[in-house]
């Protein structure tokens, strides 16, 4: 590295992608114009490929089946989301990772495997990562054992298959104490560890919270804890302070060393819920499927705000993912380590079967809500070596523009045929030019056309303390709603909503009971804004008045199934910016898989004013009454067309119209024509431009918005006619107004990208009731944010 003349090209081909894995690609694209800051990145970044990796060592548990005690369904789901996304995203090997599960997780296994597997292993620059899913609790503590976490008399803990002992009186509590889990942490040689805790503390006498299963255990808290756990604590502080490390006690701290990823804040339910399949944590499956898409550099705490936006969309703000432990977390990696490969990922190839015909998949990669819906024909690639690789350099006297065009490499496409849960079966299609390639176990698969049923509707849960006449009546009226494809029990399949009564009343036992009238709610049983009615309503006139807002959700519904951050190949760049009363950046979106390498200097300069709130572990705030705009930039290599549209707090739709200046001729009472908007290549556009006469105002009530930005190289046609032939918002320009047939807009716009993909039926065998849409061929950005006072 003595030659400092480096040029640009020679420096980009030797960097690679291990640039990203050091968090600098941001900021070294910037600085590609000065070679004597350039260099010296380049000097760290060979530096640290030649240090030796420590060893990945992950103990994971996950317990289902509870002796005498509701069983939960989606924690032994949790710990294979973790294991699979470990080896193949973090690189551990499978022999470095033990899992216990159901039986096997008792409370002396758990500990005992930890200090065998962990702390006997682990040395001082090793990566190690302990994740629990299971039921969590509290205990009662003695006065001599009390710390700063237990205080008032009680402390945190995690409840083992064996959490209940069987005794001749009361039954005795069991559980693995959260003092002692930081002992045995303290105990680790190495301060690379991450803990993953997909459990909750509150206290539940009803594990079912609307449609969500809460992962607070239903029996009462322990009035003292288990003798023998003492015993162990107590081995665990002389073989601490017998180590070199130095002891602090914990009667001064109790706070666990390392990164802290815990799924619900101290007095919030974590939950679990029910897909197509399978069932997971909210937090392990948004968690590890953010991870699995992610590139390089993504640190844990925008990893941690990911997946809370992701969780909302569930549980609304009652579960709110925290990440607490090491003080400085901006520049840490989740797991300490750097994905890879830095593009991302959506499975992997698991088996292959039929003599090299088909591929075992496993796809946690993808959204929940997608994966639900993901059709077979869908196809997806192999991830190769030379499809990773950065695209070649463009001469240094090129324009930004010039530079846009990526070469496309080939790729070995599988074709799926089945899909049962997080798993399924693809045909192995021939390489680009013909030739039979033969799939290895462990090789990493992208999307690349995503099949999705043209004829869906929403699934509707009725909420279990209906009265059983209600039950009735409501699937009887809920069987002419065309929005409404089925309607099942809350808490027994996978669903949209539910379906209940408002107001929850005080009893005299611990059973809840809900009077008002009858509305819609999330899956965690919020209240979905403006649905409830009168209490005196019946049920099918309650059903029948909701039918606008089914409509409304549906269309929802549709456009989450777009969302493709994570494997668009379109290269587009958005930021959120509040302007007034302050100015700051509150979110940044941007597709994943496109080279960030020849973005546009004047676009580095917008982004380094970021406000550290883009960073925060918590979701996005914007109080009511701020001032926003979106800013947009096109790094493709073609004009991108784009729709904007969304929900606001109050539950209403709403799109951004961009309306030609009236025509000569034209009636007072009738609106100018609307056009699709569009972004050159290599240019910036802010929405609403500055010389716009409106301003885009943040309304009431306190709540989640949730704005999508669609983008595609073809012209919104249909989508176009759809919003002209409903009302919208009088006069010229840009205006932001009300939707008023958000169903047929969004039908329009998937009718626009299946046009956009250009895939004929033959092509992919598939029939003319389903959409089949190229990653190359658009792209959804999601901005989801709260509305505060």
């Amino acid at each position: 590295m003595a030659n400092m003349g480096l040029n640009r090209r020679t420096f980009l081909q030797k960097a690679g992608w291990g640039l990203a894995a050091l968090g600098v690609s941001e900021t070294v694209l910037s600085l590609l114009g000065d070679k004597s800051l350039a260099v010296p990145l380049l000097e760290r970044y060979f530096q640290v490929l030649a240090q030796p990796g420590g060893r990945k060592l992950a103990l994971l548990v996950g317990i289902n089946e509870y002796p005498r005690t509701t069983a939960l369904a989606g924690c032994v789901t949790d710990v294979e989301l973790q294991r699979e996304l470990l080896i193949h995203r973090f690189g551990f090997q499978a022999n470095d990772i033990v899992t216990l599960t159901n039986s096997q997780a008792t409370r002396e296994t758990i500990e005992t495997t930890f200090i065998e597997h962990l702390t006997k292993q682990a040395e001082a620059g090793d990566v190690v990562v302990f994740h629990f899913s299971g039921y969590g609790s509290q205990v009662q503590m003695p006065q001599s054992e009390k710390t700063v976490a237990s205080s008032m008399g009680w402390q945190n803990s995690f409840v083992p298959v064996d959490g209940i002992l069987p005794t001749k009186g009361e039954p005795a509590a069991n559980d693995f104490l959260a003092e002692t889990l930081v002992l045995l942490l303290r105990s680790l040689a190495t301060d690379q560890v991450t803990t993953v805790l997909d459990t909750s503390h509150t206290q539940a006498v009803n594990i079912l919270k609307g449609s969500l299963k809460v992962r607070s255990s239903p029996r009462k808290p322990a009035l003292a804890p288990n003798p023998d756990e003492l015993a162990f604590q107590e081995q665990l502080v002389q073989r601490i302070k017998a180590s070199s490390k130095p002891w602090k006690s914990l009667d001064k701290s109790m706070q666990m060393p390392g990164l802290v990823l815990t799924a619900a804040g101290s007095s919030q339910p974590a939950t679990e819920t029910q897909w197509n399949g399978f069932s997971a944590g909210l937090f392990t499956y948004a968690l590890t499927q953010h991870l699995w898409q992610a590139t390089a550099a993504t640190s844990v705490q925008i990893s941690v705000s990911r997946t809370t936006g992701m969780i909302n969309q569930f549980a609304g703000n009652d579960q709110q993912p925290q990440l607490t432990g090491q003080k400085s977390q901006n520049s840490l990696l989740a797991y300490y380590l750097s994905p890879n490969p830095p593009l991302g990922a959506d499975g992997v190839v698991t088996g292959i079967e039929e003599n090299g015909k088909v591929a075992q998949l496993w796809l946690a990669g993808l959204p929940a809500p997608v994966l639900e819906y993901y059709n077979p024909n869908s196809v997806l690639e192999l991830i190769d070596g030379e499809s990773l690789s950065l695209p070649p350099s463009p001469p240094e006297n090129s324009s930004a523009t010039d530079n846009l065009a990526q070469p496309v490499p080939k790729s070995v496409q599988l074709q799926l045929r089945s899909k049962d849960g997080l798993t399924a079966k693809a045909r192995i299609l021939s390489g680009n030019g013909g030739e039979k390639v033969q799939p290895q176990v462990g090789q990493l698969v992208r999307e690349r056309i995503r099949v999705l049923p043209r004829n869906m509707g929403l699934t509707i849960a009725l909420d279990t303390h209906l009265e059983r006449i209600e039950r009735v009546d409501a699937t009887s009226a809920f069987a002419s709603i065309p929005s409404v494809s089925s309607v099942v029990v809350a808490g027994e399949q996978a669903t949209d909503y539910v379906f209940g009564r408002g107001k929850k009343q005080a009893t005299e036992t611990s059973e809840p009971k809900f009077k008002g009238g009858y509305g819609l709610f999330s899956l965690a049983r919020n209240p979905i804004p403006n649905s409830l009615g009168e209490e005196a309503e019946a049920v099918k006139s309650a059903v029948n008045r909701l039918n606008p807002k089914f409509k409304t959700l549906l269309a929802m519904k549709w456009l989450r199934l777009t969302a493709n951050e994570g494997s668009s190949r379109l290269g587009i760049r958005a930021s959120l910016e509040m302007i007034a009363p302050e100015t700051k950046t509150i979110i940044q979106r941007e597709t994943w898989r496109t080279s960030v390498g020849f973005a546009t200097n004047k676009t580095k300069k917008n982004a380094s004013n970021t406000s550290p709130s883009v960073g925060s572990a918590t979701m996005p705030k914007l109080p009511i009454g701020s001032r926003v705009q979106y800013r947009v930039e096109n790094y493709s290599d073609r004009p991108l067309y784009f729709m904007v549209l969304g929900l606001e707090s109050s539950g209403g739709a709403i799109a951004f119209y961009q309306q030609l200046p009236s025509p000569e001729g034209l009636e007072s009472e009738q609106n100018p024509p609307l056009i699709s908007g569009a972004i050159k290549p290599g240019e910036t556009l802010i929405l609403p431009q500055p010389s716009a006469s409106f301003n885009w105002m943040i309304p009431g009530p306190v709540g989640v918005a949730e704005i999508q930005l669609i983008c595609s190289p073809s012209p919104f046609k249909g989508a176009i006619a759809a919003l002209e032939a409903a009302m919208r918002p009088k006069g010229e320009g840009e205006r932001v107004g009300d939707l008023f047939n958000p169903l047929e807009v969004t039908r329009a716009i998937l009718q626009d990208l299946d046009q956009a993909s250009k895939i004929t039926p033959d092509s992919l065998d598939i029939g003319s009731d389903v959409y089949a849409l190229d990653v190359n061929a658009w792209a959804t950005l999601s901005f989801s944010y709260q509305v505060v006072s």
